[in-house]
């Protein structure tokens, strides 16, 4: 597919949710031009505040689809390397977000976002919205 990939953060999923709004119905329009993505840390957060179990499986079985970023020693050397980085330029931000970031960063996704963290996190594109 042409545009790049879009992993969607944990936020994107439980604001919909909360707006009683299906995340996975917008994020099947977007497959249809963009690859999707997702890594361990969206799959647990997101995962753990769903329920009841029958709606769990149907995130599951999305998620199994999609690109899996896999968290190997490599990307937690990045981690460690923007986290660091960004300390040091008085930027502080929550472990996960950083564990996000690195992912979207490793195969050129997009973050699909409510978090302003991403914002300031330098070479990660954060979005709000999908383009129709």
């Amino acid at each position: 597919m042409g545009a790049n990939p879009v992993l969607a953060d944990s936020s994107y999923y439980i604001r919909l949710m909360r707006e009683k709004r299906d995340p996975l119905r917008n994020l099947a329009l977007a497959s249809h031009s963009r690859d999707l993505a997702i890594c361990g840390v969206v799959r647990v957060e997101v995962g753990r505040a769903i329920r009841p179990l029958e709606r769990l499986r149907k995130f599951q079985a999305a998620w199994n689809v999609m690109i899996n970023v896999p968290t190997d020693n490599r990307l937690w050397i990045d981690v460690e390397t923007m986290a660091w980085e960004l300390d040091r330029s008085g930027i502080f931000l929550p472990l996960p977000d950083l564990v996000i970031a690195c992912c979207a960063r490793r195969i050129g996704a997009v973050v699909l976002t409510f978090d302003e963290h991403f914002h300031q996190i330098p070479g990660i594109r954060a979005i709000s919205h999908l383009d129709s």
